[in-house]
């Protein structure tokens, strides 16, 4: 059901394209010839080039190859071995054929070598043909990301944002959070009603999570078979707290008649909440294992409540 929703929800968006070369000149003669159909966006060294992709995350690099201090070859392994910028597209424009860099351009993980002088036609053909490929691949692989009976992001996909986030937030020096949800006394609402009203119930309660945690780069995940997890980057201790109260109330406000429930008449909500301002030398699990600590205190303490803790 959500997958088919997923899918005929996608609306084709124009590609962002990232033009790097040193020369002015070649930047100029791509953005002319491409700039009617994609957003263009400009780098002239291989520094810049990298941050750029931070900041904007491409669907496609132009990356030339020979550049001072920093050349294509270093930019494109720089960019495959970051998980924030690996799935970005390479094509390698050359001056000239040389098998053997063209050999070391493939296996740095580069799609595709465009050769100057640039030929319109052929260029503009094996961009296209590649922004196609690489769509194709980013909506599988979002549909391989996802819960299929919630439609929320599946654990996998929490599993590869975590990391990501703790880097990001390392690099910043800004704190991140941990919220870990779980349905009180889902077991009983199962045998009490069916498995269908119990699925039910999860879709309810995952797209209820989903709409209270709205920022763009939040995560809300489906962990386990009745338990949810949120990645909140840049958000303090207060900050996720509240957003955690924020849900456990949103669930009470649902109404879900929950006749075996031991504290609630209605299905309720026990969180627990973890956050550290991530530093190299500490692993990302030791926020999960916070977080799951504060649930159990919280389940332990009567459900329906959100605890939580600061890291050092």
């Amino acid at each position: 059901m959500f997958i088919d929703e997923y899918i005929s929800g996608v609306a084709p968006a124009k590609g962002k394209i990232l033009l790097v070369d040193d020369q002015v000149v070649n930047i100029k003669i791509l953005h002319q010839l491409l700039q009617d159909d994609y957003d263009i966006y400009m780098a002239r060294d291989g520094h810049q080039a990298i941050d750029m992709c931070k900041k904007v995350n491409p669907d496609l690099v132009l990356l030339d190859i020979e550049m001072p201090i920093l050349n294509g070859f270093d930019v494109c392994a720089h960019l495959k071995s970051d998980p924030a910028t690996k799935e970005i597209a390479v094509i390698f424009i050359s001056g000239h054929f040389d098998e053997d860099k063209e050999v070391k351009g493939f296996n740095l993980g580069a799609v595709d070598f465009i050769h100057k002088p640039i030929n319109p036609i052929i260029t503009k053909a094996r961009i296209r043909n590649q922004l196609t490929l690489k769509s194709q691949s980013d909506l599988l692989r979002s549909i391989a990301l996802l819960d299929g009976l919630t439609g929320v992001a599946n654990r996998r996909k929490f599993e590869q944002t975590l990391p990501v986030s703790w880097l990001q937030c390392c690099r910043e020096q800004q704190p991140l959070t941990i919220i870990l949800l779980d349905i009180d006394f889902f077991k009983l609402f199962n045998d009490t009603y069916g498995h269908t009203e119990g699925d039910a119930c999860l879709r309810k309660v995952a797209q209820t999570i989903q709409d209270t945690v709205n920022r763009p780069y939040d995560l809300v995940a489906r962990y386990g078979g009745e338990e949810f997890i949120c990645v909140l980057p840049n958000t303090d201790l207060t900050g996720g707290t509240y957003v955690a109260q924020q849900i456990v109330d949103s669930i009470i406000a649902l109404k879900i008649t929950h006749e075996k429930s031991h504290i609630s008449d209605y299905v309720t909500l026990s969180a627990g909440v973890a956050t550290i301002v991530p530093v190299r030398n500490k692993d990302d699990k030791i926020l999960i294992e916070a977080a799951d600590k504060q649930l159990y205190l919280s389940k332990e303490r009567g459900r329906n409540r959100v605890l939580g803790v600061q890291l050092p």
